[in-house]
């Protein structure tokens, strides 16, 4: 998007009420409920860096208008808040060189760090298929909704990738090792896991979503703290969420993944007798040998971090470093492009992926730099 659209939407939002920042992002002003719909249904509401420039544009102008007291995060059409980033855009950008892509994921880390500090209540409905970039949206917010149509994951490792977006801090985050299972096997949570791990606050069944949403600015209206007024509502429309399937299973992931590599996370997922352990192992090995073993690096490291700020430094370090790789053009190829699911990675085995190789992802760029923390 260039700077003179930026500077359009920007008016367009302060004007006050107009819909339709780009055709794939709806704003507008619902009382002082600022309302976001993201507008891409048919590709899941998959993110492009337009999009990114809209929401980044929209999000600066509520900030500093006194009619906007909340904003709340949807998507378009039955089947989700957002699949991630445009990966099909991504992998033509990787094989011409990866300076657009580059460009996406700073704007859209710097969108990720907003909306962790936000100055007003963001409301995430993360109803149906939330996944990567969509997460980095909705999950960094004051308030997150999961409904039981929800499916949320960082499945990166799949097509050479490593969970980003502060992905990687949720999950280093995330109760006992978790996270590590989730971001290796590229695992999704229902909605009673992504309330386990932090990903979400509270479930609210989908039929009363509208509702929720429909009650909001009157309810803004009338209360004086907008923070306390958006929560008070959602609790009001929530339920107790479905159990957490990973909460059964904590025993063997937490033993199996509190292993110091990925060679013997794997060893003991097929050794410790647990069919679904032995899935969990073919599901790591089937992954990139080289996405797997930097993930596991970063999120080791990522629990060490101070802030989402720092964990977003580094994991743009790591995506620079893998558009520069054989594996993510491959993974992407594979899973979405040719759809055969038969990825040729390189190195083939997580044996082959050296220590040097891992370093090279996490090693400070010269003159690129996110800089946020």
């Amino acid at each position: 998007m260039s700077a003179e659209v930026t500077a359009g939407v920007a008016a367009q939002v302060a004007a006050g009420g107009a819909e339709e920042a780009t055709a794939e992002v709806r704003t507008f002003l619902d009382g002082g409920l600022g309302r976001i719909v993201l507008n891409r249904p048919r590709a899941l509401n998959s993110l492009t860096h337009d999009m990114i420039t809209a929401l980044r544009a929209t999000l600066d102008a509520w900030a500093a208008d006194d009619r906007v007291r909340a904003v709340a995060l949807t998507g378009a059409g039955e089947r989700g808040l957002c699949a991630g980033a445009d990966i099909r855009a991504m992998h033509d950008d990787a094989k011409a060189g990866g300076a657009g892509t580059r460009a996406f994921f700073r704007d859209e880390y710097r969108l990720n760090a907003l909306i962790a500090r936000y100055p007003k209540p963001y409301l995430a409905v993360m109803d149906g298929i939330t996944m990567g970039g969509g997460v980095g949206l909705s999950a960094h917010g004051a308030v997150r909704i999961v409904t039981e149509r929800s499916v949320v994951a960082m499945p990166e490792t799949r097509i050479g990738l490593t969970p980003d977006v502060g992905g990687s801090f949720l999950l280093a985050r995330a109760p006992g090792e978790l996270g590590t299972h989730l971001a290796l096997t590229s695992s999704s949570m229902g909605p009673g896991d992504a309330l386990l791990c932090g990903f979400a606050d509270r479930f609210v069944p989908s039929a009363r979503v509208p509702d929720l949403l429909a009650e909001l600015p009157a309810a803004l209206a009338r209360g004086t703290e907008p923070a306390s007024t958006v929560g008070g509502l959602v609790a009001a429309h929530a339920e107790p969420a479905p159990p957490a399937a990973l909460d059964a299973r904590r025993d063997w992931i937490d033993a199996c993944y509190a292993a110091d590599t990925v060679e013997e996370i794997v060893e003991r997922l097929l050794n410790s007798g647990v069919a679904e352990a032995k899935e969990a192992a073919e599901l790591v090995l089937g992954n990139s040998p080289t996405a797997v073993k930097v993930a596991l690096a970063a999120l080791r490291l990522a629990r060490t971090l101070p802030s989402l700020e720092a964990v977003l430094d580094q994991e743009y370090r790591i995506s620079c470093a893998a558009l520069e790789s054989h594996d993510l053009v491959e993974g992407i190829r594979a899973q979405v492009i040719d759809k055969d699911r038969d990825p040729r990675w390189s190195p083939a085995s997580a044996a082959e992926v050296t220590a040097a190789d891992v370093a090279r992802f996490l090693a400070p760029r010269t003159d690129d730099e996110l800089g946020l923390a």
